[in-house]
């Protein structure tokens, strides 16, 4: 999912002798007439105007459950969805005050499945501080800024009294990051909501990892046999090492698994990269 495919070329003789330019405005306007659209100077996307709304609500708590944050079982995109629709879920920590009758006057809710739900948000009252941190959708934060966010300042407190010049001694954060966290902190919205958390019983925790592979980069192209790339990617992580999506001048080893991307082993070679295989890096891992 993290792969970048490089456009060459455009091969307008293939392309059908109808086809009309896409008018990205007019069609999101025609599936969203609820959402005002913006595309802000230097970017390539179209992004929502504000960060209200119940699509908007949907997506953050379905990035807020999903595998790489919180990883709360059964709790999906169907399912945010039949939650935020029936008006039980208002804003993430909502999720912290559900009851299995609240869930059962759902259809897609048995007993089972209700218990099933209660139960797995029940286990996630302590999350890491990184997962939390990266599950609250700061603009620009992803999963690895977000660890060393948590390496960094090793509290949520900490963190939102953090000023623009202390965030950028976090290796990787620079001055646009930095302003968007501040920013997401200053906001009167966003403070109310983790004064919820709070007192709902969430406290992210902080646990100090280990450092064995402290200053160590890794790149995976191709499949791996025996994790998915997001699962290698998170024991690396903890282990003090960093998961880079391409190879770089400072890559320090290249996973090749099955299927290796062409363009990743020739920059590895070009960089003078270690390429390895998938044992190695078990071996490294474990």
């Amino acid at each position: 999912g993290d792969s970048i495919p490089q456009v060459q070329a455009v091969l307008k003789e293939l392309r059908p002798e109808d086809a009309k330019p896409i008018d990205y405005p007019a069609e999101l306007a025609r599936q969203y007439p609820e959402l005002e659209f913006v595309r802000p100077a230097g970017e390539a996307v179209y992004r929502v105007k504000g960060l209200s709304g119940p699509l908007i609500l949907k997506r953050s708590l379905a990035h807020f459950a999903s595998k790489g944050a919180l990883d709360i079982d059964t709790l999906g995109e169907k399912n945010v969805d039949a939650l935020v629709e029936a008006g039980l879920v208002n804003d993430l920590a909502d999720i912290y005050r559900l009851t299995k009758d609240d869930l059962l006057q759902l259809e897609r809710f048995a007993e089972i499945s209700a218990q099933k739900l209660i139960d797995a948000i029940a286990t996630k009252k302590q999350p890491a501080l990184e997962r939390f941190l990266f599950g609250l959708g700061i603009r620009h934060v992803g999963a690895q800024t977000a660890i060393d966010l948590a390496n960094h300042f090793e509290s949520l407190e900490a963190m939102s009294r953090a000023t623009i010049d202390k965030l950028r001694e976090v290796d990787g954060v620079g001055e646009i990051v930095a302003e968007s966290i501040v920013a997401w902190f200053a906001d009167e919205d966003n403070v109310t909501l983790l004064e919820k958390f709070a007192n709902l019983g969430v406290t992210p925790q902080f646990s100090q990892k280990s450092d064995r592979l402290a200053g160590q980069s890794f790149v995976i192209t191709g499949t791996l046999q025996s994790m998915g790339r997001e699962t290698a990617a998170e024991k690396i992580r903890n282990l003090g090492g960093t998961f880079q999506t391409a190879v770089a001048k400072d890559t320090t080893y290249l996973v090749a698994g099955g299927k290796v991307g062409a363009s990743k082993l020739k920059k590895a070679e070009q960089y003078g990269t270690k390429i390895i295989d998938e044992q190695t890096l078990l071996e490294l891992i474990q």
